[in-house]
């Protein structure tokens, strides 16, 4: 069994929580360094009220004792603050209190969800859907880039361009004309993770491709539209010959001078770097509504307004290295094994020695 994550609540409920099991016993731990990712997902220019709001602190409910995971499930919490000024409204019981969503928002959850789950108010569905749910993966996240850090293994991550463009005046100025006009951007960004050995995934089964954990996991974050693994779209108009990564050998070493591929072949990591982009589209909130339909009434309208970001792209990036670090650590532990943190660091020593001994790797 490898790495196993599951979270629950609502963007407005009493709070947030996860459940990440698999991660061995052994690891050292700390709340400070998942609080300073949780309070990067919450920074980058053009973020909403929300973020002036609330300010993430995980609580560790289980599955860690001074300072150390036990080998049982990790329960993670973290309270929203603006529950005060939700409490009537999102109510685990009770009367039902305050005005229905009903102006489904295009490019959101509302209008399939609702119909889908048989709802009449549009909130019982972008309560789940909002991004506010990538708090919990990044708090999960931190505690897999800790495992995967005693591994030798890093998880890192950039911001590429914002609506088409790049430098942080033309990517300021782009934010600043969306906000004024009522409107949003999206962008793109890149997560490396560096330190797989060769061979982690398998190309035996489609279930089983490191590659296709990867693209699954990236496509799962809100308003991620397209993911690419190395120079994926750039390789599909080149000739094979500009795009396969050759093989080299120096000192017994075999190596390779470009890493088009983004260290993925064949449904497996190939000792290079891991490379992973993804687009994310524009936020369907908009201050400037888009035309919709009343679910009520089945009249003509304009969508809801929910608080909101102009961009989110420098979260969503936090967020794809938390799903990354996530992927990464559930494949590694698949590989590796060990219920205690030795036992997988010895696995993973005598792998090393190996695939150097025996292929230069």
């Amino acid at each position: 069994m490898g790495v196993r994550y599951i979270s629950g609540g609502e963007s407005h409920s009493s709070r947030l929580i996860c459940i990440l099991e698999g991660l061995p016993a052994g690891v050292k731990v700390s709340s400070e360094f998942v609080n300073a990712e949780l309070k990067r997902r919450q920074g980058g220019y053009g973020r909403g009220g929300r973020m002036k709001i609330e300010s993430d602190r995980v609580e560790f409910l289980s599955g860690i004792r001074f300072g150390e995971t036990i080998g049982s499930p990790i329960t993670l919490s973290v309270v929203n603050r603006d529950w005060e000024n939700w409490r009537e409204r999102m109510s685990a019981e009770g009367v039902e209190v305050g005005e229905r969503v009903t102006n489904a928002r295009p490019g959101h959850a509302d209008l399939t969800g609702a119909a889908k789950y048989a709802r009449s108010d549009v909130r019982d569905i972008l309560e789940r859907s909002s991004a506010r749910e990538t708090t919990m993966r990044v708090a999960a996240g931190a505690l897999c880039k800790i495992f995967l850090a005693t591994c030798g293994v890093e998880v890192t991550g950039k911001v590429l361009s914002v609506g088409g463009v790049t430098g942080e005046a033309d990517i300021k100025a782009r934010i600043d004309a969306a906000k004024a006009s009522g409107d949003t951007v999206g962008g793109i960004f890149e997560v490396k993770v560096s330190g797989v050995p060769a061979g982690v995934g398998s190309h035996i089964q489609w279930d089983r491709k490191l590659d296709a954990k990867f693209a699954a996991a990236f496509m799962s974050i809100q308003a991620v539209k397209s993911v690419e693994l190395g120079d994926g779209f750039a390789n599909a108009s080149k000739l094979g010959s500009e795009v396969h990564d050759e093989i080299f050998i120096g000192d017994g070493k075999i190596y390779r001078e470009t890493n088009r591929a983004g260290g993925f072949e064949g449904g497996m990591s190939n000792g290079e770097d891991l490379i992973i982009r993804a687009a994310m589209k524009p936020i369907p909130t908009l201050m400037k509504p888009l035309r919709t339909v009343d679910i009520a009434t089945k009249t003509a309208t304009t969508a809801s307004k929910e608080r909101s970001d102009t961009c989110a792209i420098w979260a969503a990036e936090v967020v794809g290295e938390a799903m990354a670090a996530i992927v990464t650590a559930d494949a590694m532990i698949d590989k590796f094994g060990g219920d205690a943190l030795g036992d997988t660091l010895a696995n993973l020593k005598n792998y090393r020695a190996r695939l150097a001994r025996d292929y230069g790797l």
